[in-house]
Formats: C-alpha cells, structure tokens, sequence
C-alpha cells in the first residue's frame, strides 16, 4: 500500500522527468544581433555583402531548434537581415577556415539550416529562390564544438560561398 510520503516522491520524480523531456527553446530572435541590422532591397550594391565575424556560440542548435540543424550558435542573432526583395533569388552563406553552419529564421518564421551545403567544402549556404519581404535573422555555428572562430557572412543575390 503506498503512503502519502511514496505519492509524494513519484510524483516530484515524474514531474522532473516531464520537465527534462520538453524541449529547449528556439534561439531569441528578437534579441538586439552581435553584428548588427543590414537594410537591403532587391537589387542591391555591392553584391555580395561581407560582415567580418566571430562564428560560434555555446548553444547546440540540434537540441535548440530542430534535429536537422547543426552547430553550436549564440542565444542572440548574428545578423538581422531585413529585406524587400525583387524576381532575385536571397542566398546567404559563410566562408570560413573552420566548419561552421547556418541557421536562419525567415519572415515566415521556419527555421532553415545548413551545414556544407555551399560551394567551397566544410562552408553553409541558405537559398532562398523565392525570398520573403521581412526579417531573416541569421546564426552562424561552428561545426562539433563551442569554440568561436573567424567567419564571413555573405549575403547575395548571385552568389554562395
């Protein structure tokens, strides 16, 4: 026969445990970005846009936004990107001498991540050939460990990295 003391402690065991199961929350998009706000219209020079960076951060992106996403990011975006497009696709990639990736959170509110998807190696690229009029906020990763490591972000309507 169970006691009050033995419903007490299941209980306080099942509800850690429905705790530790929820998930971690997606990065905060509406934090102020490390590198601050691009305005960009369709069309736009130069093409590409360069921001000298640091990629990284101690977040695994994988247990914070989604399985398909690699890397570990900052809590606050990189690069908020804000952007009014023309009939030009919107291709943001990273080159770097590390492996980074990249994840990005578009108007629509979809997370899109990328690994080695751009076109020099261990370098992610995110296309958008259809892009959306708003706010991409962009994360760079680094790929397998917390360390930060030198990054450029492009951002183009004609080019991956």
């Amino acid at each position: 026969m169970l006691n009050f003391r033995s419903v007490k402690i299941a209980t306080s065991v099942a509800l850690a445990a429905s705790i530790a199961a929820i998930p971690a929350s997606a990065q905060n998009f509406n934090a102020a970005p490390s590198y601050g706000t691009i305005n960009l219209n369709g069309g736009f020079t130069p093409d590409p846009q360069v921001i000298n960076m640091q990629s990284g951060g101690n977040i695994d992106a994988q247990r914070a936004i989604s399985s398909s996403c690699r890397g570990f990011i900052a809590n606050a975006p990189d690069v908020r990107l804000v952007y009014s497009p023309t009939s030009y696709p919107l291709i943001i990639s990273v080159d770097s001498s590390a492996d980074t990736t990249l994840v990005v959170n578009a108007p629509d509110g979809r997370w899109y991540c990328d690994d080695d998807g751009g076109e020099r190696g261990l370098n992610p690229s995110v296309r958008f050939n259809r892009p959306m009029s708003g706010r991409y906020e962009i994360w760079v990763g680094t790929y397998g460990n917390a360390s930060l490591q030198p990054a450029r972000l492009y951002i183009s309507e004609v080019t991956s990295q």
